[in-house]
């Protein structure tokens, strides 16, 4: 290993934007919700899309094929979103998305989550706090694991004449490292 012996010049970028491929033959507008499409590729928000950030500046790849252009998003940060009737009340709430321009409270197990609602604006209007690489807390738990077995850190062998031990343990050490890495993920 060499270690440096003079100063060396290196690019940094700002660690809240980004520049993601865009899904091809689309346009994602400036101030858009921004989701990955589960390939990686990315596209106007739909309900549930990983959320990624939200546009910096409009994007056009409607003659593009996947990935021929980039979107600069903003990955975290706080931005103010219309949510019909949201109140002071909902202060603290979290917020989803529907599509890439339509924000609500409800979670119904099909939209995409966004951040959590900081500050009331006015009705109807609200500051959302957003940090498109941490998962929202509560979002993540950990498993119960009721299996009977013990974690030892090895997955055993299951041959044909295995032992309900051989079973509990191989379940017991699964879940030991889902929650150890759900964990990791929530800091």
């Amino acid at each position: 290993m060499t270690t440096l012996a003079a100063n060396k010049v290196r690019s940094y970028e700002l660690g809240e934007r980004n520049d993601l491929d865009v899904i091809g033959t689309d346009i994602i507008y400036e101030g858009a919700a921004v989701g990955d499409n589960g390939s990686n590729v990315h596209r106007p928000l739909a309900a549930g899309d990983r959320f990624v950030g939200f546009a910096v500046a409009k994007d056009d790849n409607s003659a593009g094929d996947a990935g021929a252009k980039k979107v600069h998003v903003q990955t975290k940060g706080r931005i103010q979103l219309p949510i019909t009737n949201f109140d002071v009340t909902d202060v603290g709430k979290g917020v989803y998305a529907s599509d890439d321009d339509t924000f609500t409270l409800t979670d119904n197990g099909t939209n995409s989550h966004v951040g959590k609602a900081v500050r009331f604006v006015a009705t109807g209007s609200v500051i959302v706090e957003f940090d498109a690489h941490n998962p929202p807390p509560g979002l993540l738990t950990e498993l119960t694991d009721s299996s009977g077995g013990t974690a030892n850190g090895t997955l055993a062998a299951v041959e044909s004449t295995y032992t309900e031990a051989t079973i509990e343990n191989n379940f017991a050490d699964l879940a030991a490292k889902v929650n150890a890495i759900i964990r990791m993920l929530k800091g």
